[in-house]
């Protein structure tokens, strides 16, 4: 079953019922008595209902045009980007997850680089946790949309401490069959066994990886939603509190002044172009209908925005910075 938007108000529905759910000033209160307002330039707080939403930059990395875009020119890239009033001459990926403050829970979706930053414009994740009020003692659950290593690899050292030592770690059904399985890592391209390797680095250690399906509320308050194609269990992620909605989408766009703009550009790292392009199009038409705020791993900081259609693609609206707590 795919997620509907009836679902999607359903699910808004059913939050609102939960009993006595501390409010997220509440946590504030309680779990982080010091933490600052406002914002900074690595991290971004700000409200879904009762919950309290922070962004967490993790820095960003510049990759070549080349080959980037599988589907599109050079040219038409550098075009997509001078229109936007950026530079031409390389792709600038930013990379922030989210922290989820319930009141009686510290939910993190995705982890970032960890101590495996991949240049040295990254790796920048736990010092803006900390730098947001949180310690990694204080989480109590880690949900992770898929199994690429710029959203795992803040789960374990290097030298293979767990990070987040009394969370429970939740990762999707589909993408957890994939990655450990043996035979498929056995037979996998050279290129990709390393992504196999690295997946059993940072879960096998784990005594208990609570595996989800999709269109399931994973922990009070955030539902499951199928996103795959960028890896085959890739997952989404909607926060509801009463009748306030935001959705966490993931990689369903890489670069989305590029992606959602161009939503049948085929970005390198999908490893199903085509289901990538129809769950990025049937997500984005969702947000633009029903007006959900969303949140893109790799959207420029601090990558929440309100979805509009235009034209064949989608215009993101970025939060503005007087909305943060």
């Amino acid at each position: 079953m795919t997620i509907s938007r009836r679902h999607m108000l359903a699910a808004g529905a059913a939050v609102a019922a939960i009993p006595s759910l501390p409010t997220a000033s509440a946590f504030a209160q309680q779990a982080a008595p010091t933490a600052p307002s406002g914002q900074s330039p690595g991290w971004f707080r700000h409200k879904v209902g009762d919950i309290t939403v922070t962004a967490i930059g993790d820095g960003f990395v510049q990759r070549p045009l080349e080959g980037f875009v599988r589907n599109a020119s050079v040219a038409d890239v550098q075009k997509a980007l001078t229109d936007q009033g950026l530079s031409p001459a390389h792709i600038r990926v930013p990379y922030t997850s989210l922290v989820v403050s319930t009141g009686s829970r510290v939910i993190l979706l995705d982890t970032g680089n960890g101590q495996f930053a991949p240049g040295a414009n990254s790796g920048q994740w736990m010092s803006n946790f900390r730098a947001a009020g949180f310690t990694p003692e204080a989480v109590t659950d880690v949900v992770i949309s898929h199994f690429h290593g710029d959203h795992i690899n803040g789960l374990r050292n290097k030298d293979g401490e767990q990070v987040f030592k009394k969370a429970q770690v939740l990762a999707p059904e589909a993408e957890w069959a994939f990655w450990m399985d043996d035979a498929r890592m056995n037979n996998a391209p050279d290129a990709m066994k390393g992504a196999f390797q690295n997946a059993r680095r940072v879960f096998a250690p784990i005594k208990d990886v609570t595996r989800f399906d999709w269109d399931k509320e994973v922990v009070p308050g955030i539902t499951s939603v199928r996103a795959d194609g960028h890896s085959p269990g890739h997952t989404a992620f909607l926060i509801a509190s009463g009748n306030a909605r935001m959705m966490y989408v993931a990689d369903i766009t890489n670069t989305p002044i590029l992606f959602a703009r161009n939503p049948e550009w085929q970005v390198m790292f999908d490893m199903d172009a085509q289901k990538a392009i129809e769950a990025r199009k049937r997500i984005l038409d969702m947000a633009s209908a029903d007006k959900i705020r969303c949140a893109f791993y790799h959207g420029p900081f601090p990558a929440v925005g309100q979805v509009a259609r235009d034209g064949a693609g989608y215009r993101l609206d970025m939060l503005p910075w007087q909305d943060a707590l």
